[in-house]
């Protein structure tokens, strides 16, 4: 008995257990999911771009996944997610944190804004 792993870019890593028997060839097929991609913006109170903001990705449980900084365009990315409910947390005055559901393969955009509401 052995397990075999596959992985690939832009896909989710899978494991199975497969068994082999001796003087023979054993042929498995392995299938692969893609991931969920979420991307957004992250803009201050105004729509002004906001660069260098700390953007944080919690699953369900509230465990961190990742967490990236935003670019010259305010953008953020985080790739390779399985499907779930996610709460995207962007660093601010005050902080602004979202709850999200993510669709297995799928892609999901969504924008914070930083700040005090009007």
């Amino acid at each position: 008995e052995y397990t075999l792993a596959a992985s690939a870019p832009a896909f989710r890593p899978a494991a199975l257990p497969v068994t082999v028997q001796a003087s023979r060839e054993t042929r498995q097929d392995v299938e692969l999911a893609g991931g969920a991609v979420l991307r957004g913006t992250v803009r201050a109170a105004g729509g002004r771009i906001v660069e260098d903001a700390r953007v944080t990705l919690l699953d369900a449980a509230g465990n961190v996944v990742d967490s990236v900084t935003t670019g010259t365009d305010g953008n953020f990315r985080f790739v390779d997610l399985a499907a779930g409910e996610y709460t995207v947390i962007a660093a601010g005055y005050p902080p602004v944190a979202t709850v999200l559901q993510v669709a297995a393969g799928g892609r999901t955009e969504r924008d914070l804004q930083l700040g005090h509401p009007d």
